[in-house]
């Protein structure tokens, strides 16, 4: 999530086992990421793998490097610009940047903030996040670029910020703010080595917070989405937008997967709170934006915002308007006249990303997702239906996304000493730490998914230091998860010298002979090059020094990428968000063979851009070829100056900022990274 509507609370107030404490024990017991837990030593590449579930020596899709991949850049220094720096011999070019026309029905996009609601409904939106990038005819040079719009900037996106009239938000404002949110999907083309959004394409098209969708899976039918819109539309099993999509994922039939994070903040209940929105953290006086004081609107689009039970039931009022959001959101972008589905199966809570397991012919497909909070969860999904190939080519895409995401189990980890953990089945019949089962403590099913957070506070889940994005290793099918900060953690009766973690980590997992079962360990610290012993575990050095690890992808080639939330003052005032590579399945250790990152090779991370002033690095996709990187930039200061991304914005020169993707290519044509 952006530290710019990041929030501070813990809802949970569980007393599971905390990651803490298994932090202290497993480095007390290894020191330094040293000593008996090398992937040899666990049979990481043995390919043991999950039952039923294998992520290794897949028959469809394994990925051995090259043996000559490695690194083709040297580290670059720290930067504090406004404007982006990037390894020598590569060029960096703004694409697709806010308010950027799709089609005719939008102005051209205007500097003083002016642009209408309606001009916004048919541009880019606001503050851009996770993407993916989708081949058309399998082109590596024209394609459709799906954005996340995680949040608003009212100075910006308004002439003179957010007004309010005695205590009321204008409408327009409003639905300029609600369309500003939500997705874009682009066509972009490389044309003269240059990328550029082909305006008016038919596949271009805004997903909004209004935008209706279908909602499918255990929540579907279960009349937990009743409300006073539905009742009256005479219809079911749908919801009205989705709100603050962070991470994102993408499907093997492809499709785009949109995340939806902060949801809570944009609704209110004033009322009497269930455990369940005590616990999901609905507020209680006021929402983030205030949509819900705007006056008048079609079905009541700017009333629904307010949660509070004001009927004689919820057809009569919109109770249950919270209860369609939280999920993971498919959508087609080949089908610009399909509707976007919530699949709900996959849980509801403020999700980072989502990535799917390696895949093996006759095997389930399995999907990790992190819940974006301190002392929150991570989960994993695993499909009933058992992955054919052929799926992979069907046009009928949201059809194929039904059959594997509706109709599958919801697990939430417990990781324990040892590097040992376990999936935990969030089903009716789990027996909870009372001795009770789901079902006598939380409900139904639906009613479990509804309330997955509390769900896993019942079975005994470990609350974990902000889990951020999912990556999965192409080549050995290990999962890497970043554990982003928590200075939160105070148990200061425990040996862990990081109990006030400033700086995140990443952590990474196997499964293990049983679907219930999985291997851990940790692969990186975030901490200043001027950390002590205590502090810089990995041996940073200031080529490579970083906090708050926050997106995390590999490339189909098995680089790791690594971008970071900076949230600590050690690493900002060095060097402004940044994204690293890493190539785990080549790392060298000289002292243990161990492939994670510490002193002996830390060399081999290696920061590759680093983002202009007061922005997130968030967001990357990939060509084909892995000749085009698009990357995210977020909430800039002041920036972007021109069309060229590295261009400095002058001394005494101030623009209004525009989140921006920026395409990086090589200046020699080849292969990023490499």
């Amino acid at each position: 999530m952006s530290k710019e509507i990041s929030d501070p609370t813990i809802y949970n107030t569980s007393q599971n086992k905390p990651m803490s404490s298994v932090l202290d024990a497993e480095l007390s017991r290894r020191g330094i990421l040293r000593g008996g837990f090398g992937l040899a030593a666990m049979g990481f590449l043995s390919g043991l793998g999950l039952a039923g579930c294998e992520l290794n020596d897949s028959d469809d899709d394994d990925v051995t490097p090259p043996a000559e991949l490695k690194l083709g850049f040297d580290s670059i220094p720290g930067a504090k610009l406004n404007a982006v720096a990037v390894a020598a011999g590569y060029s960096a070019q703004i694409l697709a940047p806010w308010g950027t026309p799709l089609n005719s029905q939008a102005n051209p996009w205007k500097n003083d903030g002016s642009n209408t609601s309606q001009d916004q409904l048919n541009a880019v939106g606001m503050h851009h996040d996770g993407m993916h990038f989708f081949p058309l005819n399998g082109s590596d040079t024209e394609g459709l670029l799906c954005i996340n719009h995680e949040y608003i900037d009212q100075s910006a996106l308004h002439p003179s910020g957010a007004t309010v009239v005695d205590g009321k938000r204008p409408a327009e404002e409003v639905r300029k703010e609600i369309n500003a949110h939500g997705i874009s999907v682009v066509h972009i083309r490389l044309v003269d080595g240059v990328w550029d959004v082909v305006t008016g394409s038919a596949y271009n098209r805004r997903i909004t917070s209004a935008t209706e969708m279908d909602v499918t899976g255990p929540i579907a039918g279960s009349g937990l989405l009743v409300t006073k819109y539905t009742t009256g539309r005479g219809v079911e099993n749908i919801a009205r937008g989705t709100n603050n999509n962070c991470g994102n994922g993408y499907t093997p039939w492809g499709t785009y997967l949109t995340c939806e994070e902060n949801w809570p903040y944009v609704f209110v209940n004033k009322g009497t709170q269930g455990t369940g929105q005590v616990r999901m953290g609905i507020p209680t006086e006021e929402t983030r934006y205030s949509w819900e004081t705007a006056e008048g609107g079609l079905y009541d689009e700017f009333a629904r915002f307010n949660v509070t039970p004001s009927g004689a039931d919820a057809k009569e009022d919109f109770r249950n308007e919270a209860n369609g959001h939280g999920y993971i959101v498919e959508i087609d972008p080949y089908n610009p006249a399909s509707r976007p589905v919530k699949r709900t199966a996959l849980g509801r809570f403020r999700h980072e990303d989502v990535t799917f397991g390696k895949l093996e012919k006759g095997k389930p497909v399995v999907f990790y997702t992190g819940h974006d909070g301190h002392f929150e969860y991570i989960y994993k999904y695993v499909s009933t239906k058992l992955w054919d190939p052929a799926d992979a080519s069907r046009t009928d895409r949201l059809r194929v996304g039904s059959e594997y995401m509706d109709d599958g189990i919801l697990f939430v980890a417990r990781f324990n000493e040892e590097g040992k953990g376990s999936w935990i089945p969030l089903l009716e019949s789990t027996i909870t730490q009372s001795g009770k089962t789901l079902k006598e403590v939380v409900g139904s099913q639906a009613e479990i998914i509804l309330n997955c957070p509390w769900a896993g506070d019942e079975v005994g889940a470990t609350p974990m230091d902000r889990p951020e994005w999912t990556a999965v290793d192409p080549a050995t099918g290990l999962v890497y998860v970043t554990l982003t900060n928590n200075t939160n953690r105070t148990d200061a009766n425990t040996p862990n010298p990081r109990t006030n973690n400033k700086f995140g980590h990443i952590i990474r997992w196997q499964e293990g002979a049983a679907a219930t079962e999985f291997t851990w360990d940790f692969f990186v610290f975030g901490s200043p090059a001027s950390g002590d012993s205590v502090t810089n575990r990995s041996g940073l050095t200031a080529r490579n020094e970083f906090a708050s690890p926050d997106g995390l992808a590999f490339d189909s080639r098995g680089i790791l990428w690594i971008q970071t939330d900076n949230g600590a003052d050690e690493v900002e005032e060095n060097t402004n968000d940044q994204m690293l590579a890493v190539i785990p399945s080549r790392l060298s250790n000289a002292d243990s063979g161990e492939p994670v990152i510490d002193g002996n090779n830390q060399d081999q991370l290696r920061r590759f851009f680093v983002g202009p002033n007061g922005c997130e690095v968030t967001g990357l996709a990939f060509t084909g070829d892995n000749k085009n990187f698009f990357v995210n930039i977020q909430h800039p200061s002041n920036w972007p100056y021109s069309t060229n991304a590295a261009e400095e914005t002058p001394v005494g020169v101030s623009v209004r900022p525009r989140a921006s993707t920026v395409v990086i290519m090589k200046n020699d044509g080849g292969e990023i990274g490499v």
